[in-house]
C-alpha cells in the first residue's frame, strides 16, 4: 500500500515539473555593444515581463553573442532569435518604409514627440507589410536626440568647412553631409573608436549616449552642439511566429509593458544620460562648437527639401505610399 501510494505520488511530481517546463518560455534577444541608454527598454521589459509572469517567461538578453547588429533583421526573419533591435539606416533596402523617420531636420523637438511619431508610422499598413517580409512585429522604438558630431582635427565652423571631411553618418545624418560635400561613411556602432583613432573618419555623428557608450569622447577634440541633423531609427521588434505562438498570458505581459518600458528609457535618457553630458565635455576638455543661425539655415535649405523630395520620389517607384508616410510624420511634427 505504501509503495503504491509512492508512485502516485511520483507520478504526480514528475506530472507537475512537467507542466511548470512546459509553461516556463525563455526568448532570446539579440543586441550589441554593452548595456547603455540605448538599451535600456529593452532590459526594463525583461524585468517587466519576469515580474508579470512569476518567472515563467523571461527574455535572455544577448550583446553581439547572437549576431552581428547589422544581421538582426535576419535573424528574426529565420527565427535566430525570437527579439532584436535594428537600426534603419544599416540596411535601408530592407526595411524602406520606416526610413521616413531618418530624413534630416524633421524637426522632432523631443524624445517624447519621436516616440509618439514612431508608434504611428509603425502602426501603418504599408509599414507592418514592409516588416512582414522578415517574420517581423515591430515592438517599441528607440526614441533617441539629434545627432551632432564630435571629431577631431580642426573644427568646422561653416557648411564650407565640411568639405571633403570623413564623416561616420547613415540614414539621412549621412545625406546631409554628403550634400554639404562630406564624405560620409556607414559603419557600425562597434567600429567606430578605431575608425576616428586611425583616421578613416575626422568626424562621427550619434547621439550623446553613444558617443559616451563608444568611447569617442575619450579622443575627440570638438562637439557641435546645434547642427541637430536628425536621428536614426531603431526599432525592437519580434519574431511574428514566436510572438503569435505564446501563451495568452505571456503575450499579454508582453504587450502591456511595452508603453511602460518605452517611458522609462526616456525618463532615464533626459536625466541620467544628458545630466552626464555636459560634465564628460568638460572632463575631456573637448571644445564646443555653435553654428550660428544664419549657418543653420543654409544647412536647412540645402539638405531637407532635397533630402525629402528624393525620398518620396525613390520611394513612390518602389510602390510605397511615400507622400502618406512623410505627411503622417509632417502633420504630427507640427502639432
Amino acid at each position: 500500500m505504501l509503495n503504491k501510494k509512492l508512485k502516485v505520488l511520483t507520478l504526480a511530481a514528475v506530472t507537475f515539473a512537467f507542466s511548470a517546463e512546459a509553461m516556463a518560455t525563455e526568448w532570446n534577444v539579440s543586441l550589441w555593444g554593452k548595456r547603455r541608454a540605448f538599451t535600456e527598454h529593452v532590459e526594463k521589459l525583461a524585468e517587466l515581463v519576469s515580474e508579470k509572469t512569476n518567472g515563467e517567461f523571461t527574455l535572455n538578453i544577448s550583446y553581439g553573442g547572437l549576431s552581428k547588429n547589422k544581421e538582426n533583421l535576419d535573424g528574426i526573419s529565420i527565427g535566430a532569435f525570437e527579439m532584436a533591435q535594428f537600426c534603419a539606416g544599416y540596411h535601408r533596402d530592407k526595411n524602406p518604409t520606416i526610413t521616413v523617420m531618418e530624413l534630416p531636420f524633421l524637426g522632432v523637438e523631443n524624445l517624447d514627440q519621436e516616440a509618439a511619431i514612431a508608434k504611428a508610422v509603425y502602426a501603418h499598413p504599408a509599414v507592418k507589410k514592409d516588416l512582414a517580409r522578415w517574420n517581423a512585429t515591430i515592438l517599441m522604438p528607440t526614441p533617441m536626440p539629434q545627432y551632432n558630431l564630435a571629431g577631431v582635427g580642426a573644427a568646422p565652423s561653416t557648411l564650407a568647412d565640411f568639405e571633403g571631411m570623413r564623416v561616420r553618418a547613415t540614414g539621412g545624418v549621412g545625406k546631409a553631409m554628403k550634400a554639404v560635400g562630406g564624405v560620409p561613411t556607414s559603419m557600425t556602432a562597434t567600429e567606430v573608436y578605431n575608425a576616428l583613432e586611425s583616421g578613416v573618419v575626422t568626424g562621427v555623428a550619434f547621439a550623446p549616449h553613444a558617443h559616451m557608450a563608444f568611447r569617442t569622447v575619450d579622443i575627440a577634440e570638438w562637439w557641435t552642439t546645434n547642427l541637430n541633423p536628425g536621428t536614426v531609427n531603431c526599432p525592437v521588434v519580434a519574431n511574428t511566429d514566436a510572438l503569435e505562438a505564446l501563451s495568452d498570458d505571456h503575450r499579454d505581459a508582453l504587450m502591456s509593458s511595452l508603453d511602460e518600458a518605452v517611458t522609462y528609457y526616456i525618463a532615464n535618457y533626459n536625466g541620467k544620460t544628458m545630466d552626464a553630458w555636459g560634465p564628460k565635455l568638460d572632463e575631456k576638455g573637448i571644445a564646443r562648437v555653435t553654428f550660428t543661425d544664419a549657418e543653420l539655415a543654409k544647412f536647412k535649405e540645402t539638405v531637407a527639401g532635397p533630402a525629402k523630395d528624393a525620398w518620396i520620389k525613390d520611394m513612390s517607384a518602389k510602390g510605397i505610399p511615400a507622400q502618406e508616410l512623410y505627411d503622417l510624420v509632417a502633420g504630427m511634427v507640427a502639432k
